[in-house]
């Protein structure tokens, strides 16, 4: 969005024995309807559909119950309260984010101390330049639950467009501001969503997606279809906006614009839903307002990233005969695949991102699920490397292909950042910033293992934890993945996390197929008709852990968010012995409704649909909510969501855990943490994040008698 068995009794009465208190937790009642649907000639059985109407009466009296008992049950356990204390001192501390440079000016964001949002700021690139700020997202709400998503800044740095989301929302409102007074002109955006938002050459208006406006009280749960790209002008009412392009024939293609950077030519990206191949269609903006849309790269066979222009020259990173991606030039009055021109060929290492700065090629690859910078001339000779921390992320390179000079960031597990200035005539790099942190981290370690999964594939696995650890089988491991959607799971710095460390705890971070680690082949060996690929390789990442004496089931527990809580919810229906804890956050439960909510239907390219015969089998198989079996002892698990997820929908959540509460035969709780004006995750403000964390902590640690 996997297996070694011990004894279900033995870990069933360690995990009663850490909730001594767990067993007198009376559910608040879920009315059982007799709702059911024939899918594929299979009766299936769907008791709490009436859930899915999130904001009815009676959903909303159960919510607020089950808030009620988990909240009592949380605030009862003596080890949250100073948890929280001190992941809010832990979390007190100045994140600069990674600078870009547009006409001798410095804009970026910091988040200091425990802000709930970041602050976007500009100065000029000089000594003791005087700082400015240019959008304080913590002045738009009391509770900071309004988020910037997205911005864009125009080319000569006078304006800006910037994206507003609220309580954790997809939903943005884009607006837009003078750069030098930190005046909002009047102009408004709507009903923008999964779209870029781009300036046009001349700083005169944004290219950016919109959806018909939904129902009301249904901006939450209504599919989005049939997005439709637009032009607005500045000045210009959204009404009057001019319509660029829209395909009412492929209802479910998303589409992005923005020009090139001699303004020659718009560039139209296509998606198809979450498939990770994509389109690529272009208008010559010199032959007028009339000229056709030129579907260059139609046929969605490969991911084509663009990543350079010179003129009627394009430069693309593709997957097109190279699962691991290569770097090609592709004329556009010759665009036949016989005639792209390799630059960069594909290597072992998947490429990850490719920058045209200064003349140089700026390629990042991945190397064992860490990152790796290769420098290289126009023509494709290697010329140089950015040396990297053991086990780093990189991120950055933002700017314009004639910069010689643009910055990046490089953190890790126990690395919480710092920011570099890098020069492409020479070559060289600088320190420019550097985070710090009230902890000694020359106290903890990063280790990388690989395992063998159920089908022998060699898995990696980082794992974080203090010098000094023994390997006795008793050690409280948080295992967490998410192993789908073509994501990879890199080294980052989490300051939450050194708590868990503190606490005696190890963190565990696996590379599941279905991500991106070791490009395509990697990803679809997890996706579709192979998704127990990806819960095999989970599972056995869980009993390797427990066979080199890392730890006991009692003392595992499993965590992941979206498609990671998926991960979780089945593995546990798969092997409710081999944890000890299961947390379970914003998950895709009900694997055979997913496709009816908002954009739920786009993961169909990832998991298969439940309307065609050929993918239902396998998604019934092993969909969470359709697979938790009555009279089973589960471990402790504690699902969350939030209350304006419209990424994905609530009720997955809600079903999922009734469901449980109601097969659960053991004395472990069985909780749903719902989180108010909150979404999937992305613009939690810093205190809900912390609250989050403290609960799913003191919750793990109880169900693990740490």
């Amino acid at each position: 969005m996997k297996p070694f068995h011990l004894s279900l009794t033995a870990c069933s009465l360690l995990v009663t024995s850490a909730f001594s208190h767990a067993g007198s937790i009376t559910y608040p009642p879920a009315r059982r309807a007799d709702t059911s649907d024939v899918l594929h000639g299979v009766k299936v059985a769907d008791p709490y559909r009436w859930m899915e109407d999130i904001d009815s009466p009676e959903t909303r009296a159960w919510v607020e119950a089950e808030a009620k008992t988990t909240t009592d049950h949380l605030h009862a356990l003596p080890r949250r309260a100073p948890l929280l204390d001190r992941l809010k001192k832990l979390q007190d501390y100045d994140k600069l984010g990674v600078p870009r440079k547009i006409k001798g000016r410095l804009f970026y964001s910091r988040k200091t101390g425990l802000q709930n949002q970041a602050v976007m700021y500009w100065r000029e690139d000089a000594p003791n330049a005087e700082e400015h700020v240019l959008l304080d997202p913590n002045t738009l709400s009391a509770d900071g639950t309004i988020a910037l998503k997205g911005h864009d800044i125009t080319e000569d740095g006078k304006l800006l467009a910037y994206g507003l989301s609220e309580a954790g929302s997809d939903w943005e409102r884009w607006k837009f501001r003078e750069v030098e007074t930190g005046k909002d002109l009047p102009d408004e955006l709507r009903w923008v969503k999964f779209t870029n938002g781009s300036w046009s050459k001349k700083g005169d208006g944004i290219y950016y997606g919109r959806y018909a406006a939904p129902a009301p009280g249904q901006e939450l749960k209504e599919q989005n279809l049939n997005q439709k790209l637009y032009f607005h002008r500045l000045g210009e009412p959204q009404e009057k906006d001019t319509l660029v392009y829209e395909r009412p024939d492929h209802p479910k293609w998303g589409l992005s614009a923005g020009e090139t950077e001699d303004g020659r030519y718009l560039i139209i990206g296509v998606s198809q839903g979450t498939k990770a191949e994509n389109a690529v269609f272009y208008r010559d903006l010199q032959a007028g307002p009339a000229a056709p849309v030129v579907e260059l790269l139609p046929s969605f066979d490969s991911e084509y990233d663009l990543v350079g222009t010179e003129g009627g020259t394009f430069y693309f990173v593709t997957t097109q005969g190279a699962p691991n991606k290569r770097l090609i030039a592709l004329d556009v009055a010759k665009p036949a695949p016989d005639q792209w021109r390799t630059i960069i060929p594909e290597t072992p290492q998947v490429i990850t991102s490719a920058h045209l700065r200064g003349g140089k090629w700026i390629v990042e690859r991945m190397v064992d699920a860490h990152d790796d910078i290769t420098i290289y001339s126009p023509d494709g000779k290697q010329v140089g490397t950015v040396p990297l921390p053991n086990y780093g992320t990189a991120g950055g390179f933002g700017g314009l292909q004639s910069d010689t000079e643009v910055f990046y960031g490089v953190t890790g597990f126990a690395d919480p950042g710092s920011i570099h200035r890098f020069n492409t005539a020479t070559l060289k790099s600088e320190k420019y910033a550097e985070t710090k942190v009230d902890f000694d981290l020359s106290t903890l370690e990063v280790e990388q293992v690989f395992y063998p999964s159920k089908d022998g594939t060699k898995v990696p696995m980082f794992l974080f934890h203090k010098k000094g650890l023994v390997k006795d089988g008793n050690n409280p491991v948080l295992l967490y993945g998410y192993g789908g959607f073509n994501i990879s799971l890199t080294p980052a710095f989490s300051p939450s996390r050194l708590a868990w460390l503190e606490m005696g705890g190890v963190f565990a971070q696996v590379n599941l197929r279905g991500g991106g680690e070791y490009g395509k082949a990697w990803h679809e060996a997890g996706m579709k008709h192979r998704k127990q690929t990806v819960f095999d390789d989970f599972i056995t990442a869980g009993e390797f852990l427990i066979r080199e004496k890392w730890t006991r089931p009692s003392r595992l527990a499993i965590q992941g968010g979206s498609n990671g809580g998926l991960l979780v919810a089945a593995c546990l229906n798969q092997r409710p012995d081999l944890f000890g804890c299961a947390l379970p956050a914003v998950g895709v439960q009900d694997m055979l409704r997913f496709h009816k909510f908002t954009i739920g239907w786009a993961w169909q390219e990832e998991y298969g649909s439940p309307d065609d015969s050929s993918d239902f089998g396998t998604l019934y198989q092993y969909s969470p909510l359709h697979n938790i079996k009555p009279g089973t002892r589960y471990p402790a698990v504690m699902v969350m969501t939030g209350d304006h997820d419209d990424r994905v929908y609530p009720a997955h959540s809600f079903k999922y855990a009734a469901e449980l509460q109601h097969a659960q035969a053991g004395e472990a709780p069985v909780l749903i943490r719902v989180d108010l004006r909150a979404g999937h995750g992305a613009g939690k403000p810093t205190l809900k994040a912390l609250e989050e964390t403290a609960d799913a902590y003191a919750f793990a640690a109880a169900a693990l008698n740490m």
